[in-house]
């Protein structure tokens, strides 16, 4: 970050999650402890290897979206507006904005609107292609999370979609600091948001091996670096953030939960799913969010890990962060939330981030929660299955995907 770059803050903040319909709940189940897996209820799974996931419970869009409007929207759209909503009604703005085209959306999708593409593929076989609805495609396209965000409350400032497997949220979060420190906006809704428990997701990441198959006790199965790990957990929601300049945010008034103090991104160039044996993308991502944060290894209290639960995935983090904060490493903190929420994909960097903020503001980790066993070769403090009392200074968030994709954030406490 250059010297006259301006600062950027968080300064509100929404979600819709497995464990929660908004901040509040969510945090108190995180806090608390608690999982968001069980069987899966949107479809019929019953013939699958993997028969639970951690859905999104009691959601309606009702009272944020219009009904009409809200028929023509993918599931993971209808999260992201109301994500939005929330985040732009925590962060004290009225609508409409005043200054609309100084205000963007940002918002990454791994996979988009992959509900409404399987309906509508089953449709073109049984009835043939003249019933595909008209409002398929922009139902299903990635950036329509984005773009809807943007309809529904009138910002006309930067808006686009970042898709980057289970590094888009994060990716999204990156890049409208970007955007902000350059001068293109003043004020940025940035997250993801994903809804992909469908057959064929279930289906293909089942068969390439990726999830757990622990049928018997789903609210056990989301395991990170725990020896009996077997897989992640799939999850759907989304994350959002109200970004600011430090400038915009004090002329309004704004509450500022916490600086967004770096970023930091990398590829692996090594293969389409499995991440470098020996983490240096990774770490390599964690090095540029500090180094454009300008803090030390030593200032970073809590890393809120990717931490899947995959058997190949956690060990290899933990080498990373060891690599990049040596001896610190040891002193501390790294949890994974997605043993409760389970992995979000594409809106697990955005979620996670509202997750980090909340840490730095309340002065609480969540804990990562079915860690009975650890993994001996990580062998750093996890957070286990209770939540901690910590005055942070500053945390990390690292999200990682498919590709090779590797995002880290930085957020430094306000005081």
């Amino acid at each position: 970050m250059s010297d006259k770059s301006p600062r950027v803050f968080v300064t509100g903040a929404g979600v819709v999650t497995p464990v929660g319909n908004d901040v509040e709940q969510t945090w108190r189940n995180l806090v608390d402890g608690k999982s968001g897996a069980a069987p899966i209820t949107r479809f019929d799974a019953s013939e699958f290897e993997t028969r639970f996931a951690c859905e999104v419970k009691d959601f309606t869009p009702e009272g944020v979206i219009d009904r009409k409007d809200a028929k023509r929207m993918d599931r993971f759209v209808q999260f992201a507006v109301a994500a939005a909503h929330e985040a732009l009604k925590n962060a004290g703005l009225a609508l409409p904005v005043q200054d609309p085209e100084r205000f963007g959306v940002i918002v990454g999708s791994g996979i988009g609107g992959m509900e409404t593409f399987e309906g509508q593929h089953k449709i073109l076989l049984e009835k043939g292609h003249r019933r595909v609805s008209p409002f398929f495609i922009p139902m299903m396209i990635s950036d329509m999370a984005a773009g809807q965000v943007s309809i529904t409350f009138g910002l006309k400032g930067p808006n686009f979609c970042t898709v980057s497997a289970c590094a888009s949220g994060a990716h999204a979060i990156g890049e409208s600091l970007r955007l902000l420190r350059a001068g293109d906006a003043d004020i940025i809704l940035a997250g993801g948001a994903e809804a992909t428990i469908t057959p064929m997701a279930i289906a293909g990441f089942g068969n390439m091996r990726a999830l757990s198959t622990r049928n018997d006790d789903p609210q056990r199965a989301s395991r990170p670096f725990d020896v009996g790990r077997d897989g992640f957990v799939i999850g759907e929601g989304a994350g959002m953030l109200v970004l600011e300049t430090e400038a915009h945010a004090k002329a309004r008034g704004a509450t500022l939960l916490c600086e967004l103090a770096g970023y930091g991104a990398s590829g692996d160039a090594y293969h389409m799913t499995a991440p470098c044996v020996d983490g240096e993308g990774a770490a390599r991502a964690m090095k540029r969010a500090l180094a454009d944060a300008a803090m030390q290894p030593g200032e970073v209290g809590y890393i809120n890990a990717h931490g899947t639960s995959t058997p190949a995935g956690d060990p290899i983090e933990v080498t990373a962060v060891k690599s990049v904060f040596c001896d610190h490493a040891r002193r501390l903190w790294m949890g994974s939330t997605k043993s409760m929420t389970g992995h979000l994909l594409g809106a697990a960097g955005g979620l996670e981030a509202v997750i980090c903020a909340l840490a730095l503001q309340r002065g609480i980790v969540p804990p990562t929660i079915n860690l009975e066993t650890p993994d001996p070769q990580c062998d750093i403090d996890l957070v286990p299955n209770t939540a901690r009392n910590a005055k942070l200074k500053a945390v990390m968030s690292n999200s990682f995907g498919f590709g090779g994709h590797n995002v880290s954030l930085v957020m430094r406490a306000t005081s």
